[in-house]
């Protein structure tokens, strides 16, 4: 028998070992992470990966895998409604600036669920959160139901206070504090998660590009040092966009020059955990997981 599943799956399914779950994949190590896990539990994973961004591994993780284009919203409900998957799972990072590209129309071939999701339903805002929850609509329209990837890997939550063998400067705590502030109001706009900071002073904001390309952003304007806060949104909705931290932030962070890393513990997973404090110490870079209570307190003293 395979090991008792956490509350992801007995809050309405039964999920046992022939059970099944759907996984919409994009970029990065957490698709992987949550599929082997998944199976690990004894469900079958039902995978879409997004084309150009999944990693190729799933297919070898996954019961089964097809890639899908980022505008085919339509055809990856019909695939998981024929294979009789009811609960779906968004994870990987999904990059937003094709949908912008001038030809998009004819690079991405939208089937006509996503055109509806994207001239009628988000016209007026498209937001992250409002484009997420449109498709997660869409997907309950269908008779789906969507959860969290932490929902079966709790365990990739970061857990409070100082990761690695390094600790912030006085004047670095200065630059999380203020950036941390700065970080919540930009995810309650739902702009982006992550500011960098050097000297009470903000050096770069994330929006559409990325966390990469926004600390890729302050080193090129920065080169003495600066403090990278990522936060979750004030409102956080565990199911999509949960700020995600592994070792490719940490290589990036050290190639612009970066001293700190400030992330929300228990809102922030960690990927990879052993190996990115290894790659912390090694770059010279402190790692910290604060709270958000912890956070207004020490602003309001």
């Amino acid at each position: 028998m395979p090991p008792s599943v956490p509350p992801f799956a007995v809050e309405t399914l039964p999920f046992g070992p022939l059970e099944r779950v759907g996984l919409l994949a994009g970029w990065g190590r957490l698709p992987i992470v949550f599929a082997e896990t998944a199976r690990n539990l004894g469900l079958e994973v039902y995978c879409r990966g997004v084309s150009g961004m999944a990693d190729p591994t799933l297919k070898h993780v996954c019961h089964a895998y097809r890639d899908i284009g980022v505008a085919r919203i339509g055809e990856a409900i019909r695939y998981f409604r024929r294979h009789q998957v009811q609960r779906v799972v968004m994870a990987g990072k999904v990059e937003k600036r094709v949908l912008f590209h001038p030809l998009r129309i004819l690079k991405l071939l939208p089937d006509w669920t996503t055109l509806k999701l994207w001239y009628v339903l988000c016209r007026g805002n498209r937001k992250d959160d409002s484009l997420l929850l449109a498709i997660i609509r869409e997907f309950a329209r269908a008779g789906m139901d969507f959860g969290s990837p932490l929902d079966i890997c709790p365990e990739l939550l970061v857990k409070h206070g100082f990761l690695n063998r390094l600790r912030p400067s006085t004047s670095q705590w200065s630059d999380i504090r203020f950036g941390w502030h700065l970080a919540r109001e930009m995810g309650r706009l739902d702009i982006g998660q992550t500011v960098c900071v050097s000297e009470a002073a903000v050096i770069a904001v994330e929006a559409i590009e990325g966390t990469d390309e926004c600390i890729r952003r302050a080193g090129s304007l920065c080169r003495r040092g600066f403090t990278v806060v990522k936060v979750a949104k004030p409102d956080q909705d565990m199911r999509f966009d949960v700020p995600t931290v592994g070792t490719q932030t940490i290589e990036t962070i050290h190639k612009a020059g970066g001293k700190v890393l400030a992330i929300e513990a228990g809102k922030t997973i960690l990927l990879d955990e052993e190996r990115v404090l290894d790659l912390a110490d090694r770059y010279r870079i402190a790692v910290v997981a604060m709270c958000a209570d912890e956070m207004e307190c020490k602003v309001a003293v």
